[in-house]
């Protein structure tokens, strides 16, 4: 069924870029504070947070009205964020298309910018099919659907927030400018609800280290026995742990057995207590980024699942364990326990 999918997706891509094609332009663009962008970030949670830049660069330097178009599993990520306008989530299929377009025509927007690394058949259609001014994308595949494209940055050798700014030269930026940090903001409710349980559950002022057992797979859950020595092999150094779990991983926390945890009801929730943490321990990448957010030295434990340049946190201490394969299940603990007491001896008080 994927090998379908996959195949139809590709052969409309294919009739879209032979029927479907924007007038390239290489001149200079007129965007200013008048200007409406609308930005294009669906997917996961990590991708919206890696974007967070690059808007962040747009509105302090411009002062332009910014849109984003997102995904149901990412749109919290930036609706408490002051600099965007609008979020809007997008609606698959054909209605979704026309409620996009609609919205555009409606708020007379100027600018789409596709802010995906790789190319979306999803994406192409509602940029190609945009009555807009200006589309802006890296130069992939569908670089004829754009009106003004940049060269997409090796993917090897690039980080992927770096890779992502290149996107302001389009605007007549120099991303060598670009502040670098994510940008997340959770909401005051989450703020308060983290606040009270870290200071009714730890002494203040001791060092706060959160070992993060969820991510988005199962194939990235390390296994509860390392969990468990991790924890006893920490007790004997100055800090207090916290143990973080999504909801589906609660059965986890339950065998693993230690009695200070944390199960968000929402990754508002769940990122309210990273921003109350002194270092994060974490196999997810977009809990990695959420405590560089907040400046939180963290420490991550990958499965290789990507050529890519690693998704590591930008601006903080960080350090981490790969495996060479797509699961944790072979990842030693001796090969993790070692590299990480390095670093927690480098970060705690």
């Amino acid at each position: 069924m994927k090998k379908i999918e996959l195949f139809l997706k590709n052969f409309l891509l294919n009739l879209l870029l032979i029927f479907k094609r924007s007038s390239h332009q290489n001149g200079p663009v007129s965007i200013d504070q008048n200007s409406k962008i609308f930005f294009i970030r669906l997917n996961r949670i990590g991708d919206a947070l890696i974007s967070t830049p690059l808007l962040h660069f747009i509105k302090e330097k411009i002062g332009c009205k910014i849109y984003v178009l997102a995904d149901f599993k990412n749109f919290f990520v930036l609706q408490q964020n002051p600099e965007i306008e609008e979020v809007i989530i997008f609606k698959k299929g054909l209605g979704g298309i026309r409620e996009f377009s609609r919205f555009i025509k409606r708020e007379k927007i100027d600018t789409v910018v596709d802010l995906h690394d790789d190319v979306s058949t999803t994406v192409s259609f509602l940029i190609a099919l945009s009555n807009v001014k200006y589309k802006f994308g890296l130069e992939k595949e569908n670089k004829k659907i754009f009106t003004h494209t940049i060269p997409r940055p090796d993917p090897l050798n690039t980080h992927i927030v770096y890779r992502i700014l290149q996107l302001s030269k389009l605007f007549d930026l120099d991303p060598g400018n670009a502040e670098t940090c994510i940008k997340f903001f959770p909401k005051a409710d989450s703020i308060q609800k983290a606040e009270q349980f870290i200071s009714q559950n730890f002494i203040k002022g001791h060092s706060l280290l959160g070992i993060n057992i969820s991510a988005g797979s199962d194939a990235r859950f390390w296994g509860i026995e390392r969990y468990k020595e991790l924890i006893n092999s920490l007790f004997s150094y100055n800090i207090e742990i916290l143990i973080l779990a999504a909801p589906k991983d609660k059965d986890k926390i339950e065998l693993i057995g230690y009695p200070k945890y944390f199960i968000s009801g929402s990754f508002d929730e769940f990122a309210a207590v990273i921003s109350n943490l002194s270092i994060l321990f974490s196999p997810d990448t977009a809990a990695i980024h959420v405590a560089s957010a907040f400046n939180i030295p963290v420490f991550g434990i990958y499965v290789h699942d990507t050529e890519d340049f690693i998704w590591s946190p930008v601006n903080v201490g960080f350090d981490y364990v790969e495996t060479p394969e797509h699961n944790l299940e072979n990842l030693q603990f001796e090969s993790v326990h070692k590299k990480f007491i390095s670093f927690l001896k480098n970060h705690i008080k």
